[in-house]
């Protein structure tokens, strides 16, 4: 692996379209300014997040609230638990366009959408924004997703990566399906619009998906969308080395960090690609203070948020499992383990931690601290103690960067940006200023180079 640029550590604001931050009990913090049915909201965030030099906001989505445990959606909706989810596109157009520079990802579904449809509308936000758009690949976690949109019940999990793959195969297809100089926009008598044969219909037949064109949108500045990728089971880690370019990878421990950031290096390489060219961040919750005291009081404030409602109806959510029907220390069957249709990873981190065959409830409570601060590392301390455990992930090659996760917003960007950043600065390994306009040069990312009619390889 070439040498680590010193300031090349990679910061995300990690969002959410809706009444919370991915911490479900953030609302009912006093900090918190309760406008996020608002575009201020996000855009204030948005400028935020730039005056810090973050490289990217990214919004998380599902396509339903969480709503499995007892069948009833009552649950979620009185106590917040994520029950508002906003269409992320129109936010992410309002805070890319009170920014200049920071980069704007957003999640969209392939198991629910058609690919067209997600190119077009990624490739019309980039221009919006000036090249700075990113695409988070996901394949839905539950059957409330599937039937609100239309289906009986959620596809299996290998399955809905096995149709994913085709999915990008056309999205990315389309994106390279004009060439980069095909626009001529010759406006004297007689000129040409665009050269035809520069543009070229994608004629894709796949398995699941079938996708004529030509595609309507040109390239943009940046070529094409930076993809973003999450999967951390086996076959989730096999789909983000052969498409991700910035991969979301949760961890708990530097240990773990170091495994699981070699295994992806290393997945990556095998698929063919360069590995110094995939960025790896892992969530993270920073809670700073002006002293370690002060710190610690945030942390025990946050803490205290948190419901006993919240875990088991956003278990649910992830697992697709309806945790109501079972005794908080009642084994799960295998059968049920073996069919749950969600996040394998927990499921499979669950089972490791537990050393359990057949875990409890209380044990994927007790393991993946689902619904709390702890779900992820937390960073607690001074400006000088978060930037500490920072740098030791990042120059310790647990992580490229990080996803900052908040306990409230907009204030926990705030704070981070005011008091973290400059440390991080000041000992050289974030930047100080952004590189470029488009998010692939301020990721260090080489520019898409369209292919014309691309080479499928299903």
């Amino acid at each position: 692996m070439a040498e680590r640029r010193r300031t090349d550590m990679v910061l995300i604001a990690f969002m959410q379209a809706q009444n919370c931050t991915n911490y479900p009990g953030s609302w009912r913090h006093p900090q918190g300014i309760p406008d996020f049915l608002s575009a201020e909201h996000y855009m204030r965030i948005a400028r935020t997040l730039e005056e810090g030099k973050f490289h990217l906001a990214f919004f998380d989505d599902r396509l339903a609230m969480p709503d499995i445990f007892g069948e009833d959606h009552r649950l979620a909706v009185q106590w917040g638990i994520r029950s508002v989810k906003m269409d992320p596109i129109p936010l992410m157009t309002a805070m890319g366009l009170a920014t200049t520079r920071l980069g704007i990802g957003g999640t969209c579904t392939t198991t629910y959408f058609e690919p067209f449809d997600v190119a077009r509308t990624f490739m019309t936000l980039d221009h919006m924004i000036g090249g700075r758009a990113a695409w988070n690949v996901v394949t839905s976690m539950n059957d409330s997703e599937a039937r609100n949109m239309g289906v009986a019940e959620h596809p299996d999990h290998d399955l809905r990566y096995d149709r994913a793959d085709e999915f990008v195969e056309i999205v990315l297809g389309h994106w390279q399906s004009w060439e980069d100089d095909a626009l001529v926009v010759d406006t004297r008598p007689g000129g040409v619009f665009a050269q035809p044969d520069k543009v070229h219909r994608l004629d894709y037949r796949g398995r699941w998906y079938n996708s004529r064109g030509p595609f309507t949108v040109p390239r943009s500045k940046q070529g094409q969308p930076v993809i973003i990728q999450a999967g951390q089971s086996g076959r989730g880690i096999r789909f983000a080395a052969r498409w991700g370019e910035l991969v979301f990878a949760s961890y708990k421990t530097l240990p773990q960090a170091r495994a699981l950031y070699r295994t992806l290096k290393d997945a990556v390489a095998a698929e063919g690609r360069n590995p110094d060219l995939v960025r790896i961040a892992p969530p993270v919750y920073p809670i700073v203070g002006e002293t370690r005291a002060i710190a610690e009081e945030k942390r025990a404030f946050a803490d205290s948020l948190a419901r006993p409602e919240d875990a088991l109806a956003l278990l649910g959510e992830v697992l697709n499992i309806d945790f109501a029907k079972y005794g908080l220390d009642d084994p799960i069957g295998e059968a049920v383990l073996a069919n749950m249709t969600g996040q394998h990873a927990i499921r499979d981190r669950v089972v490791q931690v537990s050393g359990k065959a057949n875990p409890t409830p209380r044990d994927f409570i007790d393991v993946s601290r689902r619904g709390t601060i702890h779900e992820a590392p937390v960073f607690c301390g001074t400006p000088a103690d978060v930037a500490d455990q920072m740098e030791e992930w990042y120059q310790g090659e647990g992580c490229d960067g990080f996803v900052v996760a908040a306990t409230h917003r907009p204030g926990g960007y705030e704070e981070f940006a005011r008091l973290v950043v400059p440390e991080l600065q000041r000992r050289g390994v974030f930047q100080k200023e952004y590189r470029g306009r488009t998010l692939r040069e301020n990721l260090g990312l080489p520019p898409s180079v369209a292919r014309g009619r691309p080479t499928m390889r299903h």
